[in-house]
């Protein structure tokens, strides 16, 4: 993982073709969210363009926290043992009033899963990590200096202007994914809007360089001695840098707030020294929006440039990325014409579903910490009050309930429940488990190969081709349990890990009816 890299801009043979060349997909940004999916996709065989207007691998950190759940994609592309190890391992936090500890809690308080709840790890790592990988993948056709200008929307597709240094060509697409971040260019050219909020609240984020001996914990401080009034965050990250998070009030001037001269005091009171060094500075404000649609014709749009959260909960580039696990196995049964273009609805349908989830957790943490009526300052004062008192005004103290996977109800590719055991009805995310006798030595390595899943005790008999069968044995008990397969269940996984099905006394002919409806036959 090599930071900090810039590219050279390489002329394409399709700048030079007498027609616009045509690809099955287009991705526009190289982001994290990007580079996901074209990779996710070239492992399925799909052919991708994956376009950048830069030249380098985005500077400063950003996003720095990637759940458990985002570590298993990336698990799943084989790129989650190298970040682990970069990264910061963390689970627990503490939140404070004042100098006093409210509560702390635990975000992976059950063994039995490969990746930690958390890693804290710089966004410029990750995309070095994942540009990497897609430079050694041959179906991808990564092209830095290469600027969406001209968009053109059609039924069979998308004809596309793409500006370079040479000047500008054409390309076609049968599919085109919009990846290109919060101001999104493709948006812009299709004339589509956001809708939601944006709060009013600025928060300063610096990352300074310092040795500290405190604990790889998430805190957060509502009204510190260091910061009467407001709010701070602080986070341990690689390279002795630590992520610290200060809220400035509404009225706040962003390039006043950046200076040295007004950040470092500012630092110096949190941590009662100056032994540190800035290494970067922003000022930013909350946004809680999306757009109505995430589908558009043959546009897609995924991440930033699709939804936007506010920072505390950590919903920005996870959801982004599972946007992206979401969508790569489904466009590949669609450009491979396994499946109808109508399967890519159920994208659209559960992706903006959990964009509301998150965008409805990241506006209650944020009326929380930065209340905006007396009202709404009276009750967090109530609940900072009684926390310390009783586990009930616990549970109302909010500094962002921090990113777990959407569970996709009622989704259309599901097959409705009869009435099985346990806790993962269909649309739950999937929970990972140890596996003593098979070919990966955990559930979630098992979606390296690109399969659904069938567990249970006559998985092999009952699996029909290209679905991957795994069968518990002596010594399975997490996954029995998690799966309640005592009970002689049969569960179907999709490829991006949630329950499609149960079943209890399956017969082939449902197991495969299910599987007709989950790639959107049905």
């Amino acid at each position: 993982m090599q930071p900090f890299r810039r590219f050279a801009y390489q002329r394409s043979p399709d700048q030079d073709a007498a027609t616009p060349a045509r690809h099955p997909v287009v991705i526009v940004g190289a982001g994290p969210v990007g580079l996901t999916l074209a990779l996710d996709l070239a492992r399925r065989q799909v052919p991708v363009v994956l376009i950048d207007d830069s030249d380098r691998i985005g500077e400063g950190s950003r996003a720095i926290c990637f759940a458990k759940r985002t570590l298993e994609i990336f698990d799943r592309l084989g790129l989650a043992e190298a970040m682990v190890a970069k990264g910061v391992t963390w689970q627990k936090g503490k939140v404070f009033r004042g100098e006093a500890q409210l509560y702390e809690f635990d975000l992976l308080p059950e063994g039995g899963y490969k990746q930690p709840a958390f890693i804290n790890l710089q966004q410029f790592y990750v995309e070095a990590a994942l540009v990497e990988a897609v430079l050694a993948e041959p179906l991808v056709d990564l092209r830095w200096s290469n600027r969406l200008a001209g968009l053109e929307n059609r039924e069979d597709g998308a004809e596309l202007r793409i500006a370079t240094p040479d000047g500008d060509y054409s390309l076609e697409t049968d599919w085109l994914v919009a990846c290109d971040g919060a101001r999104s260019p493709t948006r812009g050219l299709l004339g589509l809007e956001f809708r939601g909020e944006a709060f009013e609240d600025r928060f300063l984020i610096a990352d300074v360089k310092m040795t500290a001996p405190f604990p790889t914990e998430r805190w957060f401080w509502f009204d510190p001695p260091f910061h009467s009034g407001q709010s701070a965050l602080l986070h341990k990250q690689p390279d002795d840098i630590w992520r610290i998070d200060l809220q400035l009030g509404p009225d706040a001037d962003p390039e006043h707030e950046k200076r040295p001269e007004i950040v470092r005091p500012r630092i110096e009171r949190m941590l009662g020294h100056a032994e540190f060094a800035l290494e970067w500075v922003s000022v930013y404000r909350f946004q809680c929006r999306r757009l109505d649609r995430f589908l558009h014709g043959r546009v897609i749009f995924a991440g930033d440039a699709a939804h936007q959260v506010s920072p505390f909960g950590a919903r920005g580039a996870n959801s982004g990325i599972q946007d992206a696990d979401n969508l790569g196995w489904k466009l590949a049964l669609v450009t491979q014409a396994r499946s109808p273009a109508s399967l890519l609805q159920s994208y659209d349908g559960e992706r903006v579903a959990a964009a509301d989830e998150n965008i409805l957790n990241s506006t209650r943490a944020t009326d929380f910490i930065a209340p905006r009526s007396p009202g709404e300052r009276l009750l967090r004062e109530a609940a900072l009050s009684l926390a310390p008192l009783t586990g009930f005004a616990k549970r109302f103290v909010n500094s962002g309930r921090l990113s777990l996977p959407s569970a996709y109800a009622g989704s259309a590719l599901s097959t409705e429940d009869d009435g099985c055991e346990g806790n993962l009805p269909p649309g739950a995310p999937f929970l990972d488990a140890p596996l003593a006798n098979a070919s990966h030595a955990w559930l979630s390595e098992a979606f390296s190969t690109g399969q659904a899943i069938l567990l249970g005790e006559a998985a092999a008999t009952l699996a029909p081709d290209g679905v991957l069968p795994i069968e518990p044995v002596e010594g399975d008990e997490t996954l029995r349990r998690r799966y309640a397969l005592d009970s002689g269940a049969v569960v179907l996984l999709r490829p991006d890990g949630h329950v499609a099905a149960r079943f209890r006394g399956p017969r082939r002919a449902a197991i495969e009816a299910a599987i007709e409806r989950m790639e959107g036959r049905g």
